[in-house]
């Protein structure tokens, strides 16, 4: 009976031990969460305050050469569609202001592209002739990893067209993806019962019969006229450069050492050596379209979450 009381005594003493290190590991916890929330708020301002500063060094490189003479340089990169950073909408008023500026002595399109809208192509093709010849100024194409089909529809409107050796350069056809589901409906039990007034006009259903005396009509009267206004530009712009044969209109394409023997591009070249040997100048200038202080850090924002994602993900295989 004596040692009940200094066993409660113990117990009361574990208790409040117990307790103790509870308090000190909820403070701790939350010392550290807000050590935390300190460490990502000043990784953010740190962030904003280098892309802030990224950007102005940018802007005043523009400025300085914008008063220097200097090779414009305008991206054509990604998917040649209407609507698009790629379109003529967007690229059309970039190469009215880099041709118009006194100081340019030269355009160069760095091209990386697969192709994509026809007419899209055609009048930036368009656009490239009309000033070249309103202003008296050379334009360049330098092709990165690749220039097939409607970009190269583009690039055949410059005076010159230099890629790298492993650069994909050519694809002078045109294509339009159909597909049908008809035989997995039948399995399935499923009817088709879309109405259309016009013969052919669901020609392209890919949910009803197939229709050949439509497809035979679209692929002579669209797919073929729009490979021989193709063809029609590239002879125009290449001449008697391009050393024609039975593959060059098939839709083939070609490595760059391959297409500089056959006619397709000039030479073997980069953004530096063209602006510096061909142009006659080290000093570069882009013309891009104008964004937000928003729009510029959210860019960088993406590209530095994208580069650590990457990292991440190598270090885990």
């Amino acid at each position: 009976m004596d040692n009940e009381p200094q066993n409660s005594q113990h117990g009361f003493e574990r208790l409040a031990l117990a307790v103790e290190s509870l308090v000190k590991q909820e403070r701790w916890s939350r010392r550290f969460a807000n050590i935390l929330k300190l460490a990502v708020a000043a990784y953010i301002v740190f962030f904003i305050y280098i892309a802030i500063d990224n950007i102005q060094d940018g802007k005043e490189m523009d400025a300085l050469h914008q008063g220097q003479e200097h090779a414009a340089v305008i991206k054509l990169n990604g998917a040649i569609m209407p609507n698009s950073k790629v379109s003529a909408e967007a690229i059309n008023p970039l190469l009215r202001k880099a041709f118009s500026n006194e100081n340019s002595k030269a355009v160069i399109i760095l091209a990386n592209s697969p192709g994509g809208s026809p007419v899209q192509s055609a009048l930036i093709n368009d656009e490239i002739e009309r000033l070249k010849a309103k202003y008296n100024k050379p334009a360049y194409v330098v092709v990165e990893d690749m220039c097939a089909s409607g970009c190269y529809y583009i690039a055949v409107a410059a005076d010159d067209i230099y890629a790298n050796i492993g650069s994909i350069v050519g694809s002078i056809g045109v294509r339009m993806d159909t597909f049908g589901f008809t035989g997995l409906m039948d399995k399935l039990g499923i009817e088709n019962r879309s109405m259309h007034a016009g013969d052919h006009k669901a020609f392209i259903d890919p949910f009803g019969e197939k229709d050949e005396a439509g497809r035979n009509f679209f692929k002579e009267r669209v797919l073929e006229r729009t490979h021989q206004q193709f063809i029609a530009a590239v002879r125009k712009g290449r001449g008697e450069r391009i050393k024609e044969n039975d593959n060059t209109y098939t839709g083939l394409v070609w490595l760059g050492d391959e297409a500089v023997e056959n006619g397709m591009i000039d030479g073997i070249g980069d953004l530096g050596s063209v602006a510096r040997d061909i142009v006659g100048t080290e000093k570069v200038r882009y013309y891009e379209v104008d964004k937000s202080l928003l729009e510029e850090l959210m860019g960088d924002f993406g590209a530095e979450a994208s580069s650590k994602l990457a990292l991440l993900l190598s270090t885990l295989k």
